[in-house]
């Protein structure tokens, strides 16, 4: 999940230091992959870290990707959330902060249909054409995507669709500031057995925060899009 400090405002806030964030990079880097000259040309930057979290970027993989809005783990609450980052079983923690998160903390705007629908249209924008969705979900304080990366590194696609969606979702709310948190969660989809899981997580989420009872229910999934056969439109 993203780091929850970075949910604090800028002028409060600056990317934390992290050696041993920055080691486990260096090792992913030398162990298992480092962009080629050609992928570096594309601004494939292959293992980051920009302070709080890992990150993935490379052409030509699967990406799950989770972006918060800014209050999504609101800074007045961290005696609730803060306790959830020191456990230390990995999976016990994403599990609980993904919990937490569903709650729909926050102002929740993207629960506002105009703002839901101006983000989904910006995500499907260019889809197909730079990158393919394999699902999506937008979900009252986040969203979660599952993308193919083509020859546009993910970090550029990640500041192209905040950029897009917050100057026009503030325009939206009659507001200004921060819109998305700082920075995302990503993972890399290593198989079809994978990738299946990361579909159904995704399109299931409405359901899993008990919102729906049918993924289909959902206006603004890549679930109610599909065919009979499971297959996007």
């Amino acid at each position: 999940m993203p780091d929850p400090s970075a949910s604090v405002p800028p002028r409060r806030r600056r990317p934390p230091n992290k050696p041993g964030l920055r080691k486990l990079v260096e090792g992913k880097r030398h162990w298992h992959y480092s962009p080629d000259a050609e992928a570096r040309r594309l601004g494939f930057r292959g293992w980051h870290e920009r302070g709080y979290l890992p990150h993935f970027d490379a052409p030509g993989v699967t990406q799950l990707l989770t972006i918060n809005l800014v209050d999504a783990f609101p800074v007045t609450r961290h005696a609730e959330w803060e306790p959830i980052l020191r456990l230390a079983d990995k999976s016990a923690r994403r599990r609980q902060l993904e919990a937490w998160l569903d709650r729909g903390h926050g102002e929740c705007w993207l629960g506002k249909p105009k703002v839901a629908e101006l983000v989904e249209a910006a995500l499907l924008a260019d889809h197909r054409r730079i990158y393919e969705l394999q699902a999506w979900v937008i979900m009252p304080n986040h969203i979660h995507l599952v993308v193919d990366v083509w020859r546009t590194s993910l970090s550029v696609l990640v500041k192209q669709w905040k950029g897009a969606t917050s100057r026009q979702a503030n325009g939206s709310l009659g507001r200004s500031g921060q819109f998305w948190q700082e920075d995302y969660w990503d993972t890399l989809i290593r198989d079809a057995d994978q990738l299946g899981k990361a579909v159904r997580y995704v399109e299931n989420n409405p359901t899993e925060a008990k919102m729906v009872r049918d993924p289909k229910a959902w206006k603004w999934s890549s679930a109610r899009r599909r065919d009979t056969y499971g297959r996007l439109a």
